[in-house]
């Protein structure tokens, strides 16, 4: 062996060397192999805005680990990459752009300029979020990277659209729909986030028409009223019976409207009337519906009050509120204002309160899609991990609604529709048509919405794979393996992807939906630009390494929930990395031969057969636990046998074999060390893939074996009947606890190891030691070992080891030096019972207890008990002595 290690490991180094090696390689290449399994995940895209954050980190982790242990295991492996172009955000990062560099703003260059623009500001930073991927090492097939908005995308964009249009699931039609007056487009439900804000009930007088009285109701948000077309009541409320049918007038614009008996009033609730306004409350829409009620809206797209809205005309929504409530008060029609709570509706994007509205706006029926949708997920074709998310997806796809699928975007997959100018007609077509369907006119004028975002997401397990086409890709890879992705994306996204794949696919889009928390920082609060909190994963990965950051996000982690990230953490996961540096170090610097093998069962000493033993049931313990999806607990294991076993214990049980003279001792000891080595670097590999690679370049080859050139295409190790040794293995750890408990006693007792003692190990099992009598002779820093069937008679003098399976016994005076040690404890009382002294004379004071507060008197009280508890624990020590 003439390879060596540096002696420190350098990430900043390695990484990027390796990476490349991987890349041209072709380790990451996908194509299908009908000899092998599929394994195949789509990547979440990350927006062409984004900057990696630590959601994106641990999602690519995980990612990352599933797809290099089915690599290993021989799957053939496709990973498919990819980046979103993200509607709004990016709309808004350009629309910001242009305002703040030019003081332009879309509209000033038109449609064609803009989205030149946009695709210029995606080229620019479209690929900054793959070369962050890239140094977290993720192993996706780069040369099958999509866009959602590119060619093969688009064509599935279109193809679904129409598709689901001429089956009658898509529509076009007038409904309340939640807008955005800042981003000035329309919303899907999911995309509207519920904020508790404090705000007030207004009740308002409305007259009855024919002069007989008044109805009181009750509104949170009276800036909508010029939009009231009725008030209605409960059908069975007594107080209001003889009122149905009648008309009362709205107050301060002098309208007449009727009052309808519909059961959405609750009985009982508020003051029993409730003002409809039809344009601006789902609700109320479907009460109008039911009581053709007319549809008035005041608000404008702006957030702005429009012409129906007399004298707020031009308003701000919440300028004209005031307005409005000053104004019915000067009237005499406000009757009371309380503090009130509610749900407010804001934007997921901009955070400003969303404003329902009624809009023509196209529609995807959600009710037909969602059946299949909730089958696949009931009779468990789709799983989720971890289970209790099935719920959360079921619950939502139970009470799903119509999803708005317009935006008053530019950037985004335009709607293939073309109306007619002459006679009205909506041409849906999957190729720009050049006349009317209908009438055969030319003049037809495009929609100018686009699709939401997650209508072109949807389709991406099967759209990345060459759908509608039929593929090499699609037919072999689909239905995708697992989807890895965060649980506040169920709705926007699972959900849509399995509807999706059922009715395009006819199939379920992946087999299992793996679902992990937010990255948390250290408070356990949620990492934000406005808190100033968020953590940088590639400065992380630049001062500890990207392998030290991904096993610190995956360690301590469970499915499913929210993790706190601990930069100090880091450290640890470095400090381990530089613990596999240094154990390969060692062993490569006592190896003499050029290829490894695992010898034959009678060339392996008793240690040899117990580290194969437990590394056996490692191998299996942890393939158990990726299959699974316990990537925490596998992480864990691996960490602890390597560390432990190992480093700790394995090593030094074959130092002197290494050491000695016996030249078949010698080499059994180097063929075990490299073979665990690599077998551990291989277990290793999918969570700290670098420096597993780094170190496996330098290492030797096994004699016979498959010949490969990469650790990340190497064979996944598996479980050997052959190689469980369970008499040897136990025997060992008999050996290993006496050896601990040995040491843990010294350390009590502060005996130095240059120190040796004579051992007396009592035990009904003599036989299990025998094999290992030399390493507690050195371990245990034992000057001579003796057994017996029962403990001596005489214990004076004697300090007391137990182990599972034995006794031990040792003598006082050849640990300590009792006379040196008897003067050091009557030093230590002398201290003790002085100090008492002083806190006792301290509480003996009147002044003192009275006066001073009763935290300090407590703590004064608690450090008297301390010195009485130690000075009792050196009397003991003093006696046991002298025994």
């Amino acid at each position: 062996m003439n390879k060596e290690l540096p002696k420190v490991y350098e990430p900043q180094q390695v990484e990027e060397r390796i990476y490349a090696m991987w890349e041209q390689g072709g380790c990451f290449n996908g194509d299908p192999d009908p000899a092998k399994k599929p394994f195949s995940i789509v990547m979440p895209p990350p927006n062409v805005t984004g900057q990696l954050h630590m959601g994106h980190a641990m999602d690519c982790t995980l990612q990352d680990i599933l797809t290099r242990f089915k690599r290993m295991q021989g799957y053939s492996t496709l990973w498919v990459p990819g980046t979103d172009h993200a509607g709004i955000a990016t709309q808004i990062k350009v629309e910001e752009e242009l305002r703040t560099k030019e003081g332009l703003t879309r509209y000033d260059l038109g449609r064609e300029k803009f989205l030149q623009r946009v695709w210029k500001w995606k080229e620019t930073y479209g690929g900054r979020i793959v070369a962050q991927q890239k140094k977290m090492g993720v192993s996706c097939d780069w040369s099958r990277a999509r866009f959602t908005m590119d060619e093969g995308c688009s064509k599935a964009v279109r193809e679904t659209f129409c598709e689901l249009y001429d089956k009658g699931l898509i529509y076009k039609g007038s409904r309340i729909i939640n807008w955005c007056p800042h981003c000035v487009t329309a919303l899907s439900d999911a995309e509207v986030e519920y904020v508790d804000k404090p705000g007030h009930l207004w009740h308002i007088r409305y007259p009855l028409s024919d002069g007989s009285g008044d109805l009181v109701v009750a509104t949170t948000r009276p800036e909508t009223m010029m939009g009231d077309t009725g008030v209605a009541v409960n059908p069975e409320d007594e107080r209001f019976q003889h009122l149905v049918g009648k008309t009362c007038i709205l107050p301060i614009m002098n309208r007449e409207i009727p009052i309808v008996a519909d059961d959405y009033v609750e009985l009982g609730f508020g003051t029993g009337a409730v003002k409809m306004t039809p344009a601006h409350d789902p609700n109320d829409f479907e009460v109008g519906q039911r009581h053709h009620l007319e549809m008035i809206r005041c608000i404008g797209d702006d957030g702005r009050i429009n012409e129906n809205g007399g004298p707020y005309h031009g308003m701000d929504r919440y300028e004209c509120r005031k307005q409005i409530v000053k104004d019915l008060e000067e009237q005499g029609y406000l009757v009371k204002t309380e503090a009130y709570n509610h749900n407010v509706g804001t934007c997921y994007r901009c955070h400003n309160d969303v404003e329902p509205l009624i809009s023509a706006q196209w529609f995807v029926k959600m009710e037909p899609l969602a059946k299949e949708a909730l089958r696949v997920v009931r009779d468990g074709e789709v799983k989720f991990v971890p289970e209790r998310f099935s719920k959360t997806y079921i619950n939502w796809m139970e009470n799903v609604h119509d999803w708005c699928i317009s935006r008053q975007l530019w950037w985004g997959h335009q709607i293939p529709a073309w109306y007619c100018d002459d006679c009205g007609h909506i041409n849906v077509s999957r190729e720009d048509p050049t006349a009317c369907a209908k009438c055969g006119s030319t003049h037809l004028t495009r929609d100018s919405d686009v699709l939401d975002t997650w209508f072109s997401s949807a389709l991406w397990p099967f759209s990345t794979l060459g759908w509608p086409d039929k593929t090499g890709d699609l037919d072999f890879y689909y239905p995708t393996s697992v989807m890895v992705t965060g649980y506040d994306i169920i709705f926007f996204w699972v959900a849509r992807m399995i509807f999706s794949g059922c009715e395009q696919m006819k199939e379920i889009p992946f087999h299992t939906v793996l679902i992990h928390g937010l990255v948390r920082d250290d408070k356990g609060r949620k990492m934000s630009k406005s808190l100033g909190n968020g953590i940088d994963p590639l400065e992380i990965a630049e001062k500890y390494g990207a392998d030290a950051l991904r096993f610190n996000l995956i360690t301590g982690n469970s499915p499913g929930n929210d993790m706190r990230f601990y930069t100090e953490k880091c450290e640890a996961m470095r400090n381990f990395a530089n613990k596999v540096w240094n154990a390969s170090r060692f062993v490569m610097m006592n190896l003499t031969i050029d290829q490894y093998r695992l010898p034959a069962a009678e060339e392996l000493a008793a240690e040899d057969k117990w580290v194969l033993s437990k590394l056996n049931t490692l191998v299996r313990d942890v393939t158990e636990n990726l299959d699974v999806y316990e990537i925490g607990v596998a992480s864990a294991k691996v960490y602890d046998f390597l560390w432990d076993t190992y480093c700790d214990w394995y090593i030094e049980l074959t130092k002197t074999r290494l050491n000695g003279e016996d030249t078949g001792g010698s080499l059994a000891a180097q063929n075990v060390l490299c073979y665990v080595l690599v077998e551990l670097l291989k277990l290793l590999h999918p969570f700290m893939p670098f420096i597993t690679e780094e170190i496996f370049q330098a290492l030797p080859r096994q004699a016979g074996g498959a010949e490969t050139r990469f650790l990340m295409t190497s064979r996944w190790p598996e479980y050997q009947q052959s190689l469980c040794f369970p008499a040897e293995e136990a025997a060992i750890e008999a050996v290993m606890d006496t050896i601990k408990a040995i040491r843990a006693r010294r350390s009590e007792m502060n005996v130095p190891p240059s120190r040796k003692a004579e051992v007396l190990l009592v035990t009904a099992s003599p036989e299990i030691y025998t094999q290992g009598l030399h390493f507690i002779q050195r371990l245990a820093y034992a000057s001579e070992i003796s057994f017996a069937e029962a403990a001596p008679t005489d214990l004076s003098g004697q300090v007391t080891v137990v182990t599972h399976n034995a006794t031990v016994y040792m003598p006082l005076s050849e640990l300590v030096d009792i006379q040196a040690e008897l003067e050091r404890i009557a030093k230590e009382r002398e201290k003790a019972e002085n100090g008492l002294r002083l806190v006792e004379q301290k509480l003996s004071n009147e002044k003192f207890v009275s006066r001073a507060p009763e935290a300090v008197v407590n703590a004064e009280k608690e450090k008297a008990a301390k010195y009485r508890e130690l000075i009792v624990k050196l009397e003991e020590s003093a006696k046991a002595m002298q025994a």
